[in-house]
């Protein structure tokens, strides 16, 4: 069951900015690209170095530790294939930012549509 968790005002984020809160023990990074809310776990899935720092590139975030690239709106490296980041449903509401925990993980990345 999913549960809706208050992680802050909208204030707190704005256009070009992140932040990084902590979730049911998980560390999630909040991003703000040009007014679309994002948020993935705060671990890269090759050795589980912190993203928090990494350099975003529009929607691409770098890990700061080997430089792969995951687009924050899907959690998937470009490309086919690859490691992929857990991500998280977030919504303004009132001014309030809720973060979404409990669903099932989304697909793999790169499915195939039919």
């Amino acid at each position: 069951m999913s549960r809706q968790i208050p992680v802050g005002s909208a204030d707190e984020l704005p256009p070009g900015q992140r932040k990084l809160v902590f979730v049911d023990g998980r560390s999630v990074v909040l991003f703000n690209i040009d007014g679309a809310l994002c948020a993935v776990e705060n671990s890269c899935p090759h050795n589980g170095a912190s993203l928090a720092g990494g350099q975003l590139e529009g929607h691409l975030l770098r890990c700061p530790a080997h430089g792969l690239r995951f687009d924050v709106t899907t959690g998937c490296m470009p490309g086919k294939g690859g490691l992929s980041l857990a991500t998280f449903p977030i919504r303004n509401v009132a001014g309030k930012l809720e973060l979404t925990v409990g669903d099932a993980p989304a697909g793999p990345c790169h499915a195939q549509l039919s």
